[in-house]
């Protein structure tokens, strides 16, 4: 199949996806009105990431496309769940303040050398 010509996806395929995106957005409104636990992010993430794929595989027509462009698609995909994994394990931190001492740096130092005498 040549570049020039478009892949006309038959009506049966877009009603099915149509279908699926309907049931998967009731199972994310679903989801989000129970409490989950640290699961909450982990599954929503997941639904979200099953609706786009069959966006981007059907509607925007990435399933019938040069593999090159799903290969660029990939690498993005795995860089971005690469910056939200450090940002969800830097959450997981926040308020933790057992490893701080009181004070500004300066008072921290002109400590320092006191306590050592």
């Amino acid at each position: 199949m040549s570049h020039a010509e478009h892949h006309i996806v038959p009506i049966k395929t877009l009603t099915a996806v149509i279908l699926t995106l309907g049931m998967l957005t009731i199972l994310t409104v679903a989801a989000s009105q129970m409490d989950l636990g640290s699961f909450n992010v982990p599954v929503a993430m997941c639904i979200a990431g099953i609706k786009a794929s069959l966006v981007i595989a059907i509607f925007m027509g990435l399933r019938y496309d040069n593999g090159t462009n799903a290969l660029i698609l990939a690498i993005g995909l795995v860089l971005a769940f690469v910056f939200l994994v450090f940002v969800l394990l830097d959450t997981n931190f926040r308020g933790d303040t057992s490893a701080t001492q009181s004070g500004t740096i300066m008072e921290t130092e002109q400590l320092a050398p006191a306590q050592t005498r």
